[in-house]
């Protein structure tokens, strides 16, 4: 596929990212290509046959080829990557009210993340350095993980035994890989941990500037992140279960994806949204008298003089319960037998719109 560099949009662990336009005047879709030196691109390599091992997944970032260039004298090697338009998580949560994001948010793009990661052991791998900067965003909360720069392969009869140097990045680390280099699929998920409460308090979940201070905090003692007291209960229970400190006790991805904060997670269930995250979601309010959910009449044409009057309190229910399934019967209620006064002068008339 031919194409030219466009700006550059960021970087990943081995390169740097910039924009791919196609040439082809048949093929508008804009693309991401990671380029490095090819002195330097054994990792960009690897990383390009992990994403071809992991086809098929739409929550995680799609490669849609390689190639060679010649730029300002230098060889370079290109991957050409899937280009998600709503950038990363990070800066979503920068850009966001508060610079943190509502609950109900919070719970679906984790259900995505999940997904992406189950599918990522399902089929013998560790992401080893999930963070919010590495989830890339697209419309409607999708979500495509990316940056597999540090992945690595382990046995799929036992991948928490998979033991690895010391790799990734420090906030986002699990014990077991502070103290021990061990980093298997568990610590994919104590990330995942740190990931979400990143996303629900706007800053990182451990608070500590200094780096040996911070490795001691994660590997030493029973001390796991903060947990904010002001989160549902479903948030609670799932962030301790992904801080667990024991690999071995801590829940795989497939089982996460059962536990009660990710179910019933439809934006249209406010059953599941909590006062505060429903006021956040978009108004469903009327925005003119026709504009009702379901506005079909039962009648081609209504005659009001047929409408009884509202004078007994059975045609309206203030209580809040279900509203009448017709037009013409939700009006009813509205109807009197005094008729308009039209004399009323133009100076009591007030202006809505």
């Amino acid at each position: 596929m031919d194409w030219v560099r466009g700006a550059k949009i960021g970087h990943g662990s081995f390169g740097i990212v910039n924009l791919a336009i196609p040439t082809n005047q048949n093929c508008s879709k804009l693309m991401a290509v990671k380029s490095c030196g090819v002195a330097h691109s054994a990792s960009l390599m690897n990383e390009k046959s992990i994403l071809d091992e992991l086809k098929g997944c739409k929550e995680i970032i799609s490669c849609l080829g390689d190639c060679y260039s010649f730029e300002n004298g230098e060889k370079l090697y290109n991957v050409l990557l899937e280009y998600a338009s709503c950038g990363n998580l990070a800066d979503k949560i920068k850009n966001s009210n508060d610079h943190r994001l509502p609950e109900i948010e919070v719970r679906q793009y984790t259900k995505a993340i999940l997904g992406g990661l189950e599918f990522i052991h399902k089929n013998g791998y560790v992401h080893c350095d999930i963070k919010t900067q590495n989830i890339l965003l697209g419309q409607n909360f999708e979500v495509k993980i990316a940056d597999f720069g540090l992945a690595k392969r382990g046995h799929l009869k036992d991948m928490s035994e998979l033991r690895i140097e010391l790799r990734g990045t420090p906030l986002y680390m699990s014990p077991e890989m502070v103290t021990g280099g061990e980093q298997g699929c568990p610590s994919d998920i104590w990330a995942l941990g740190c990931v979400v409460v990143e996303m629900i308090t706007g800053v990182p979940a451990w608070r500590c500037s200094n780096m040996a201070s911070l490795l001691m905090k994660i590997g030493v003692g029973e001390q796991v992140p903060e947990i904010p007291g002001d989160l549902s209960d479903e948030l609670k229970d799932f962030l301790g279960k992904c801080f667990e400190k024991d690999p071995k006790s801590r829940p795989t991805a497939k089982m996460l994806l059962d536990h009660p904060f990710l179910v019933n997670i439809n934006c249209a269930d406010h059953d599941s949204v909590t006062l505060k995250d429903f006021r956040k979601l978009p108004s469903t309010s009327p925005r003119c008298p026709f504009d009702f959910p379901n506005w079909v009449s039962g009648h081609s044409s209504i005659t009001y003089s047929n409408m009884s009057s509202p004078s007994s309190t059975t045609d309206f229910d203030w209580s809040g319960g279900k509203s009448s399934s017709t037009v013409a019967e939700r009006l009813k209620g509205l109807v009197c037998k005094q008729g308009l006064d039209w004399s009323v002068g133009d100076d009591d008339w007030v202006t809505i719109r």
